[in-house]
């Protein structure tokens, strides 16, 4: 198994505890959570059942007897329940029954699609933990769903019978640079740092989507195929993604859809309007969602005032199905080979640089040698002036970074120097820091050192510090 090294330590620490625990594993469509929990308990899995998209309370419970009669050779077709009270009585009697002596993995998976509209799934659920589960010591439950906002709210937050019950939670998040890398190798697909970095610009760190991968194609072949043929894998994800985890999903498309028109990341009531949504609880709660399930990022600003709070579009993957796969579709089989040498889309993939970024964070924090140094990762909006990721250090130095996404060395010119220095003179002057204000460099190819760079660079990193491990 590729990366996943402190969920399976956390999962595998689980079998060793004295008490039984409750585990909730949630992250977006896709990512591997199914696989990681069944690697890592394999045999030990002693029911496992999975929801079913779109189905009624019956399917639900008929699928539920179904799996329980593979396991148990006692249950017959009479025993069939009726409700969610009789299929967790018939699920205590299994368990009972089992004489071995090692703990006892109970799989739930995606158990929002089990807990239909009215019925009671969630309360039975809970009385058969707080009840059965958590008076003996050999039980671990592991609830798991790609719906990270049902997760949240109705598991991890519950305040009714799961109250405080949940023994710990993990999020499942796709692959950094690093796991992606390593997972493109253990396919025997060994392509150069900046080819991964524009697969990953266009369809992320997703496992499932890297598996379609094939060794002997470039990426820009491997974009083409999975992207724009008319079979592609990807062609129609989008509209199943949010279908599938979201009910009256129209918000968060028209929520994801505003958010894909821009390059940086926008203000809440400036977000309303785009998506020309009403600004009240439903598009607070589509908003939150999305957060949860990793497609929308918010960033804090540097002075802490909630309201200039950012938020991008961070999902790799529907960024690039709006921006490219939506308008062209069936263009042909050349369409990519084409499209990706254009200047738009060089000026395009540099945005999204940005994003990935932000999402490595501790690779650059790694490279400016300051893990041991507390620092505070925020965004800075000024007049005329924005600035993705300020590292604020207790050392008093703060790192304003410069993201750029080139095909070759980054050279600065003079314009671009009198951009930079006078970026920095706006932060002092607006935020009133006496810290140190330098501008650090976050390349592809690295910085060209010119007279320019000497004068205004303090820091000048290239995309390799990305692919660090962690």
């Amino acid at each position: 198994m590729i990366g996943r090294e402190y969920e399976i330590e956390r999962l595998t620490e689980s079998l060793k505890s004295n008490s039984s625990e409750l585990i909730a594993v949630y992250g977006r469509r896709r990512v591997g959570k199914t696989y990681l929990i069944r690697n890592v308990f394999k045999k030990r899995i002693s029911f496992e059942v999975t929801g079913l998209y779109g189905g009624k309370r019956e399917n639900q419970l008929d699928i539920f007897f179904e799996e329980l009669k593979k396991v148990s050779k006692k249950l017959k077709e009479q025993d069939k329940p009726s409700d969610w009270k009789e299929a967790f009585e018939l699920l205590k009697k299994y368990i009972t029954g089992l004489k071995n002596v090692e703990k006892k993995v109970i799989f739930i998976d995606e158990m929002p699609w089990l807990d239909t509209h009215k019925s009671d799934f969630r309360m039975y659920f809970g009385h058969f933990w707080n009840t059965f589960c958590e008076k003996r010591d050999d039980i671990i439950v592991i609830v798991c769903g790609s719906a990270a906002s049902y997760m949240v709210q109705n598991v991890i937050s519950n305040k009714g019978s799961l109250h405080a019950r949940l023994t710990y939670k993990l999020q499942i998040k796709p692959f950094t640079l690093y796991e992606t890398k390593a997972y493109l190798e253990s396919k025997n697909i060994k392509w150069g740092h900046y080819h991964i970095l524009h697969l990953y610009i266009a369809i992320g760190g997703v496992p499932q989507y890297l598996s379609k991968v094939r060794k002997g194609e470039s990426v820009v072949q491997t974009i083409q195929r999975m992207c724009f043929d008319e079979n592609g894998d990807l062609v129609n994800e989008f509209e199943e993604i949010f279908e599938s985890l979201f009910n009256h999903s129209s918000s968060h498309i028209a929520i994801v859809k505003a958010l894909g028109q821009l390059s940086k990341g926008i203000e809440r009531d400036e977000l309303i309007k785009k998506s020309k949504q009403h600004g009240g609880g439903a598009f607070t709660r589509a908003l939150d969602e999305l957060i949860a399930s990793g497609f929308i990022s918010k960033y804090l600003p540097f002075d802490k005032k909630s309201k200039n709070t950012l938020y991008r579009l961070s999902d790799e993957y529907s960024k690039f199905y709006l921006k490219y796969i939506e308008p062209y579709k069936n263009q042909g089989e050349n369409f990519w080979k084409t499209m990706f040498q254009k200047q738009s889309y060089i000026s395009w993939a540099g945005f999204n640089f940005e994003t990935i970024c932000l999402k490595h964070i501790p690779q650059i924090k790694k490279a400016l040698k300051i893990e041991g140094i507390h620092s505070i990762s925020s965004s800075w909006s000024g007049e005329d002036a924005q600035v993705d990721l300020v590292i604020k250090r207790n050392d008093h130095w703060i790192n304003l970074c410069e993201m750029k996404f080139y095909n070759s060395e980054y050279k600065i010119g003079k314009n671009e120097f009198e951009n930079l220095k006078n970026k920095v003179e706006k932060f002092k002057n607006e935020t009133g820091t006496k810290d140190a204000v330098v501008i650090t460099m976050m390349t592809t190819y690295g910085v060209q050192k010119n007279e320019y760079f000497h004068q205004i660079i303090e820091n000048n990193f290239t995309m390799e510090i990305l692919f660090e491990r962690i």
